[in-house]
């Protein structure tokens, strides 16, 4: 083997790796600039399998960085894990026949008591439909106002939004627009 010492290092010189790749024994040369090989020991790649949510296994190569990245935006920290086991462990402590399982106990107590461990606000979906009267005043030009549509003008140019953050306007319609002249 031969030592490399840093008056002789050349970053440029090409290397050649032998790499095994079956369990028979099967050898694969490589041949990598010195740089690459440096780049690939100081950030190896990992296999990273991720489970769909139908059960299926994909498997993605990444970067150890990348990997270290990924956990980061995933939130996947001690203190959380730590939060999580404690709400599991309160929900165990509660099924038994004198908490939950209790003849006495109602359905409703039981939910309202997961929702506080949970730290859900149960909700439901609540579909509106109103009718609202709108009075706009437009400066028409005097060419246009022969062909003057008002239900048109107003589909096209009227919009409507609603500041809660749990509500959404699906649609709204222009049913029938009078004008005044």
């Amino acid at each position: 083997m031969e030592t490399v010492t840093l008056d002789a290092y050349n970053p440029h010189a090409l290397v050649t790796l032998k790499k095994i790749v079956n369990d028979g024994g099967d050898a694969q040369f490589t041949l990598y600039k010195a740089t690459e090989l440096e780049d690939i020991l100081d950030n190896p790649t990992l296999d990273v399998i991720e489970t769909k949510s139908n059960g299926e296994h994909v498997v993605h190569q990444m970067k150890r960085t990348d990997v270290m990245e990924l956990f980061r935006q995933r939130g996947y920290n001690l203190a959380r894990l730590e939060a999580q086991e404690k709400q599991i462990g309160q929900i165990l402590n509660n099924l038994t026949a004198e908490n939950w399982y209790s003849t006495n106990t109602d359905k409703s107590e039981v939910l309202a008591e997961l929702c506080e461990i949970l730290g859900h606000e149960p909700k439901q979906e609540i579909r509106m439909t109103a009718t609202v009267q709108v009075e706009v005043v437009y400066d028409c030009p005097l060419d246009e106002v022969e062909d003057f549509d008002a239900k048109y003008f107003l589909q096209d140019n009227l919009s409507v939004d609603i500041y809660n953050g749990d509500a959404i306007v699906d649609s709204f319609d222009v049913e029938d627009a009078d004008v005044n002249w």
